[in-house]
């Protein structure tokens, strides 16, 4: 059964603030998600929905920035050669454009250089800073990178090269010896807001070379870059991150940018109102993948293309690395769910794996796929003889830069924040590196082992006001981003209608009814038999609401995060469950009521048979519902789910089997040995004969 999310978690959101907050003229689906997250007064949801599009601090209060515009404009003066050195991920690539489009349009002399991921590795390197020596450059400016580069910085210093530093990574203890050191990181750094992405660091760097005059000509020429590598850099959406990525999204159909146009175009976004997620789940991999597969310079030409022709042909290259990106993903993770499957239970709260065969570019991808399937950080290692290169990425909090710390022993080198990092191991210390980060990880969960869970922001109570206007007015929440994640609703007890294999059987496409609403959704990487519900089932779905736009027609669109059979009782369900009740505890039943409970030998067969069958020598943890659902479609005749369950209570009582119930699941364990145990025994079955055979006036009998 194809179930992402182990447990799923909703939130009781009180119907007086809901309504409080709709009365105040805020949309349903908006008032429900606000309410969810603790948004309880009309002031504060004026306060939160309100996205200011300028900037609130000075980028002067960063420390070191008065002596990087010092060092910059001096070098810009006396026609110094400049390169600015960045990083090939979307947020180094955007930073690169932002700072070399600005130096050269204030006549410097300026050539940049983005590392190759699998030939250069993260971060500043020697021989390519001896490479920009023999080209003239006298002054380096890093971009999203640099803050952990000490040696570099002073090999770079022993050729003659004076550095500036702009990075947005956690500092270590010893900050590189540098002509100006600038991260909102730094202990000493007054800088109010401390979660800018490099290229919000590169724009801050730009703005104040440009002036406090120049402020607002030149945030409205690069927000939109900054916008995007912030959102692709998964930067907590508030602040202002809030402001750039509001701003840049706002006006991106007025960017100067050429080649981002071509992009767009080339993406499908091209006339489109774009949002946080299209250019988190469509535009960013695109500019993602040329860094991954080595060629980041691409990206970087692109977006600094003048050229319109030149810059269709780019965007089209980009396009076609990134689905050669997608191939060689899908590989990689494939084969790293068949290594998980081969972990003993204790490496299984840090997930470690390493290949010599995997492609350095892309690990980083996969392993941000593993820790949301396995609930738990994930390090990917690509092996190169001796030495592997590790991508990392976090889950649920766990701060991966301390992590890695607390390993630097095992370690050559690391760097990154708390929610992806990078490092170098040794081969064979990779062993001790699982134990000993698997420990770290054992320790933060408590000693806990990690279970997949969903955090669903509103359960949909009344789905026939879910409408298009609603749906729209959901972009109010925008943009999203880490703090302000896109919300997740859920539809308990649906029907399932209708269930499709599209897109060459490898998403399915669906039909979901509750009452008189009625909606159709689509569910990535998911098919109609791994799903685990069939068509006319009860089932609950997770999900993110849309408007689908086909030939002119706009209608209401589920994207589905989960599919499970449904925990949620229907209402035949329920009053069977309260009848079981009854007569487990002794109240009172009625003759009618006991006919009803009393399984037929033939149920009590098939039954056992099938917990037989299913159930392993272990035991099993089973959703209680769909379990007795399971059991009734075998069981068949009358009344199949009440006496599914009670069957169950029967076996328990008689010894066969153990039953705890804990919430909505139920673990099983049989314990009948192979004896032979006389069901008729039961007390709970020779109740039900004597209310049978010995109806009183009035009723039932206690």
């Amino acid at each position: 059964m194809y179930v992402k999310f182990r447990q799923w978690t909703t939130h009781p959101v009180p119907e007086s603030t809901i309504q409080c907050l709709t009365e105040a003229g805020y949309p349903y689906l908006v008032s429900c998600v606000l309410a969810s997250r603790g948004i309880d007064t009309v002031e504060r949801a004026a306060d939160f929905l309100l996205c200011e599009h300028q900037l609130s601090h000075s980028p002067l209060l960063m420390a070191d920035m008065d002596r990087a515009v010092a060092r910059i404009s001096r070098a810009i003066a006396d026609g110094e050669r400049i390169a600015v050195y960045g990083d090939y991920d979307v947020d180094g690539i955007t930073a690169t454009v932002i700072l070399v489009d600005y130096l050269k349009r204030h006549g410097a002399d300026v050539v940049y250089y983005i590392p190759r991921r699998v030939e250069d590795g993260y971060g500043l390197n020697a021989d390519a800073i001896r490479s920009l020596r023999e080209q003239g450059v006298s002054l380096m400016v890093t971009v999203d990178c640099g803050i952990t580069g000490v040696e570099e910085v002073a090999y770079a210093a022993s050729l003659g090269i004076d550095t500036v530093v702009t990075d947005h990574h956690e500092c270590k203890e010893t900050l590189p010896d540098a002509a100006a050191v600038v991260d909102p990181h730094r202990i000493d750094c007054a800088y109010p807001f401390k979660h800018l992405a490099g290229c919000g660091v590169a724009l801050k760097l730009v703005l104040a070379l440009g002036g406090p005059d120049r402020e607002e000509a030149l945030f409205s020429r690069y927000c939109t870059l900054a916008a995007i590598g912030t959102i692709a850099d998964v930067m907590q959406m508030s602040d202002e991150n809030r402001a750039i990525v509001s701003r840049g999204l706002a006006t991106i159909d007025h960017s100067d940018f050429i080649g981002l146009h071509a992009l767009l175009r080339e993406a499908g976004l091209a006339d489109k109102a774009v949002t946080s997620v299209q250019i988190g789940f469509v535009l960013a991999p695109r500019i993602n993948a040329a860094g991954r597969m080595g060629a980041a310079d691409m990206a970087a030409a692109l977006l600094l293309c003048d050229e319109p022709a030149r810059a269709e042909i780019l965007s089209r290259e980009l396009c076609a690395l990134n689905r050669e990106r997608q191939s060689v993903e899908q590989e990689i993770y494939s084969q790293a769910l068949e290594m998980i499957d081969t972990l003993p239970a204790n490496e299984r709260s840090a997930l470690v794996l390493a290949d010599g065969t995997w492609h350095q570019g892309v690990v980083g991808i996969v392993a941000s796929r593993l820790s949301e399937k396995f609930s738990c950080p994930s390090f990917m290692i690509h092996l190169n003889g001796e030495v592997g290169k590790g991508s990392c990425r976090s889950w649920g909090g766990f701060n991966l830069f301390a992590a890695l710390e607390a390993c630097s022993d095992l370690l050559l080198g690391f760097g990154g924040h708390e929610l992806a990092a990078g490092f170098t191991i040794e081969a064979d210390k990779i062993p001790a590196f699982r134990r000993r980060i698997n420990q770290v990880a054992r320790e933060f969960r408590g000693g806990q082992a990690p279970v997949s869970s969903l955090d669903v922001d509103v359960v949909l109570t009344q789905p026939s006001r879910v409408t298009l206007e609603e749906v729209d007015a959901l972009d109010a929440l925008e943009p999203y981003g880490s703090g302000n994640v896109r919300p997740v609703f859920c539809l308990t007890g649906a029907t399932l209608e209708r269930a499709q294999n599209v897109g060459q059987n490898r998403h399915l496409k669906l039909r979901l009814t509750k009452g008189s609403a009625q909606f159709d959704g689509i569910f990535f990487s998911a098919t109609a038999d791994s799903c685990g519900c069939a068509v006319g089932s009860r089932v609950d779905a997770a999900f993110y609401l849309q408007v689908n736009e086909f030939r002119g027609i706009r209608s209401i669109q589920l994207q589905l995060v989960d599919l499970r059979p449904s925990l949620a009782a229907s209402g035949r369900e329920d009053e069977a469950l309260q009848l079981l009740h009854h007569c487990l505890t002794g109240e009172p039943v009625q003759p009618k009521e006991a006919q009803r409970l009393m399984p037929s030998r033939e149920q009590f067969v098939r039954s056992w048979r099938l917990l037989q069958h299913i159930v392993p020598i272990e035991g099993l943890t089973a959703d209680y519902l769909p379990l007795l659902r399971t059991l009734s479609a075998a069981l068949g005749g009358v009344d199949p789910f009440l006496r599914a369950a009670f069957c169950l209570e029967i076996f328990a009582e008689r010894g066969l089997l153990s039953c705890r119930r804990a919430g909505d699941q139920v673990h099983l364990l049989l314990t009948d040995g192979g004896r032979k145990v006389d069901l008729e025994s039961s007390s709970y079955l020779l109740r039900l004969r004597d209310i049978l055979e010995k109806p009183q006036r009035g009723g039932g009998l206690a």
